[in-house]
């Protein structure tokens, strides 16, 4: 059964609307995910407390194959160089957006919005008069969500809401701030709350109220 084409849609700018065909799908792509961490030294612990800060955007990247040879340009088609420069395009910056464009790749089940991160040309073939005649690209794109998009899923449990805390084993108030603001410096606030004068004053057993999260501006974070 023939696989049907991949294809980069153009979603904004000038192009918008605009359909790019992969006339030789991939053989594969890779898709790759990060998270950022910052390390926090603390005394007496015998190893950095990881604070997780933000996840990075999905990357999806692939190699794309061109040849007029196999694939000769007819009826006014476009060869080798053409393609090349038209996917080159997505990455120039759009007059009216001030920005490269927003693209899609498509291949069957396969829809990923994204802008296009990287792009590497390796010409392996020439006509006699120079022009390209078979190209490899490596092609990396990564996703691309507006801010409603990140915010459809939020956390299950909000800091922006009061809770009650054992104590449990060596806690301390710094590590109950990272586990419920990912910032040990919240510990204070949550001294405060409890009127502990002492911060090592715990035990295990001890309930503490955890207090809603608040910017230094003392206005109250909506999530």
């Amino acid at each position: 059964m023939t696989l049907e084409k991949a294809t980069i849609d153009v979603v904004s700018g000038t192009n918008a609307g605009k359909r790019i065909r992969v006339l030789f799908n991939p053989t594969e792509y890779t898709i790759e995910r990060a998270n950022t961490y910052k390390g926090t030294s603390i005394p007496g612990l015998g190893g950095a407390l990881f604070q997780f800060i933000n996840g990075e955007a999905d990357s999806l990247a692939m190699e794309l194959f061109l040849d007029d040879y196999t694939d000769p340009p007819t009826g006014g088609g476009q060869g080798v160089r053409e393609r090349v420069d038209e996917i080159a395009g997505l990455l120039e910056i759009d007059n009216n957006l001030h920005a490269p464009p927003i693209v899609r790749f498509v291949w069957g089940k396969l829809s990923f919005k994204a802008i296009i991160e990287k792009l590497t040309r390796k010409l392996t073939l020439f006509q006699p008069g120079g022009i390209p005649a078979r190209a490899t690209l490596n092609i990396s794109f990564k996703e691309y969500r507006t801010l409603p998009e990140l915010l459809i899923n939020p956390r299950l449990q909000s800091a922006d809401k009061s809770k009650r805390r054992v104590v449990v084993g060596d806690d301390s108030l710094w590590m109950l701030a990272a586990r419920e603001y990912d910032d040990v410096k919240r510990w204070r606030d949550i001294a405060d709350q409890n009127e502990l004068d002492d911060p090592r004053d715990i035990a295990p057993g001890d309930w503490l109220r955890i207090p809603p999260l608040e910017p230094e501006d003392g206005s109250r974070r909506r999530i």
